[in-house]
């Protein structure tokens, strides 16, 4: 499926298709938290967040998504139509639909859905979804893509998430943060996957493009970004950047599946 959806990509006519057209083909899968098969909150909601931004500083995403598959799409409207960095909740959704993209859908699979019953969901207020995560807030998972065009000389980067299972209803982590879920300069781009909340307190991607930026290549800023985001938080997370040369990955947890494809 990583190949199909990098292969998606490497097809596209602008580095911003590609990304969009290989996230969405993950999104599209329940194999994958975004989208389809996202995290489920603690209301038993599942809400989307993602973002995109290309070298040249254009940059939208969106947040707390509830019915929206294409997350990243709707991500490209903020960026494309409207003059924001960053829109939330049901206006969100409500401007996705506006532009064409399906909402009301379905994204509870219904192993998600059975897990979330077998939990003994909670009642109550905020208070009592916070008692009742406490033991259970955990899994992360994130899909992502970086594109460079040699023509343009462009990198393009997007994120797109369903979130941390059992978070807090309306949590939002990294993914829609610019520079810590994606990032991209004119030296290259990145995409982060892993424990939100400490990879906004790092900026991971802002990192790791700051290495490209000091003339390492896209293997070495990967590297040292996860090396100080272990450092520092002692948590795991991983990260693909792309610079003009290539691509790279790194990762501290137990495994980041990544694929690579050109044109």
């Amino acid at each position: 499926m990583l190949d199909e959806a990098a292969e998606t990509g490497a097809s596209a006519e602008t580095a911003v298709d590609a990304v969009v057209d290989a996230v969405e083909t993950l999104e599209a899968n329940d194999r994958f938290n975004a989208g389809y098969g996202g995290a489920v909150q603690s209301d038993g909601v599942v809400r989307t967040d993602a973002g995109i931004t290309t070298s040249d500083r254009a940059v939208g995403a969106v947040a707390s998504l509830s019915g929206v598959r294409d997350t990243v799409a709707a991500a490209r409207v903020v960026m494309e139509e409207t003059p924001h960095v960053l829109v939330t909740g049901e206006p969100a959704v409500d401007l996705a639909a506006d532009f064409g993209i399906e909402t009301d859908t379905e994204l509870l699979t219904d192993e998600t859905r059975e897990r979330y019953a077998d939990a003994d969901p909670p009642t109550g207020g905020p208070r009592d979804h916070l008692d009742w995560l406490d033991e259970r807030f955990g899994g992360h998972d994130t899909v992502g893509a970086v594109a460079h065009n040699s023509e343009r000389e462009e990198f393009v980067a997007a994120t797109s998430t369903g979130g941390r299972t059992f978070a807090l209803a309306g949590r939002v982590g990294d993914v829609p943060q610019l520079g810590s879920g994606f990032f991209a300069s004119p030296a290259g781009g990145a995409s982060a996957t892993g424990a939100g909340e400490d990879i906004a307190r790092a900026t991971l991607t802002r990192r790791a493009v700051r290495h490209l930026e000091s003339g390492v290549d896209a293997q070495a800023a990967a590297d040292r970004a996860i090396s100080e985001f272990g450092e520092l938080t002692g948590s795991s997370a991983g990260v693909i950047v792309l610079d003009d040369a290539g691509a790279g990955s790194a990762f501290n947890s137990d495994g980041m599946q990544t694929s690579v494809a050109t044109r």
